[in-house]
């Protein structure tokens, strides 16, 4: 075996009812509290073991959070109830780095949560890793490269994650493009553009993490991981002169059902939140690519003259009169994962502008 898959058997075998300990591989380390071939680990492990060396594999500190796993302290905040949600569980954020993704990333550390902030812009991942550790007082996120679309650099980082802190308790799939426009006039290469991030790139992320996931689950077989896509409100309508955008996140539905379904046998929930307008973040208001110019151009909303007939003409769609934002999602991300009876659902969160019946 190889610690690609010892780290994840290690979290399975400390679980401790809500997650496993963070396991750090390491190539070599001078002790260990536990000496063992590959074959004995599952027997010899002890949980509250703090180091591990696997024979002919390399060695694994373990601790409550990444920290304590490398200094072997035992300083990792603690937290109960719902504020234990994710607590020192290990999430990673696609498209992180800004936008709704920022956004959930700092929520999701606000929750004590160790993130993974994974970007094609890794310098701005990394910056903001930077930031919040820094206000932390404690390593609370990595910067890590990520192309969705990329098979390739998707697998690399999984296989980051799982080496620098042992598998992945939730994984959000936040990567997203929008590029408006009729059918009529809307190229091929724009389409499959929008359809390679949104949907073909749920797909990969998904396939890559529900391996590390499975070996999690094994030793005790009742770990429960989640994989939730943040989709949109287009993904429970459609929306005008918006196909592409709006097929990809209804077909990211059927992907969610659908893996729902096939890894409910290793103890994944897979769901999607879908939110209503992000207003405020890069993809309605960047001055040269976003959503408000885009639709004055295309004229999507009929009479707008600037940029702001644009927005309000979408804020009064809203019944509670605001775009959302990332601590709304996080919340409907968090109520995902606390609810360990609920799979395979989409989850409106759009202000009222969007309603199921």
């Amino acid at each position: 075996m190889k610690a690609l898959e010892i780290a994840p058997l290690l979290r399975g075998l400390s679980f401790g009812g809500e997650k496993g300990d963070i396991v750090v591989s390491k190539a070599k380390i001078d002790y260990a509290e536990l000496t063992c071939s590959a074959d004995e680990l599952a027997e010899k492990f002890e949980k509250g073991m703090h180091s591990v060396i696997v024979e002919g594999v390399g060695g694994f500190l373990l601790g409550e959070d990444y920290d304590d796993a490398v200094n072997g302290t035992s300083n990792a905040p603690k937290a109960t109830g719902r504020a234990a949600v994710v607590n020192n569980k290990v999430c990673v954020v696609t498209g992180g780095a800004q936008g709704f993704g920022e956004g959930i990333v700092r929520e999701l550390i606000k929750n004590g949560a160790i993130v993974f902030i994974a970007d094609m812009n890794v310098d701005g991942a990394k910056k903001l890793a930077a930031e919040v550790n820094a206000q932390a007082g404690r390593t609370v996120a990595f910067g890590v490269s990520v192309n969705v679309t990329d098979e390739a650099s998707v697998q690399k980082m999984v296989e980051e994650v799982v080496k620098t802190v042992g598998g992945i308790d939730l994984f959000v799939s936040n990567a997203g493009v929008l590029k408006a426009g009729s059918v009529k006039e809307m190229t091929l290469k724009d389409f499959e553009f929008v359809t390679d991030v949104n949907y073909v790139g749920f797909f990969l992320c998904t396939k890559h993490v529900a391996p590390v996931m499975e070996l999690m689950n094994k030793p005790r077989g009742n770990y429960f991981t989640d994989i939730v896509t943040i989709s949109s409100k287009s993904a429970l309508e459609g929306s005008n002169k918006n196909g592409a955008y709006a097929g990809s996140k209804f077909g990211s539905v059927g992907l969610v059902q659908s893996f729902a379904k096939e890894l409910v046998a290793d103890n994944t929930k897979v769901n999607t939140v879908c939110p209503g307008n992000f207003f405020d973040g890069p993809l309605w208001s960047d001055p040269e690519r976003g959503l408000f110019v885009q639709y004055l151009k295309t004229g999507k909303v009929p009479g707008a003259k600037t940029v702001e007939d644009v927005k309000r003409h979408y804020e009064a769609q809203v019944p509670m009169k605001r775009g959302c934002d990332g601590e709304d999602v996080t919340k409907a991300i968090l109520y995902s994962v606390e609810q360990k009876y609920e799979t395979g659902q989409a989850i409106p969160v759009t202000g009222g502008q969007v309603m199921l019946n």
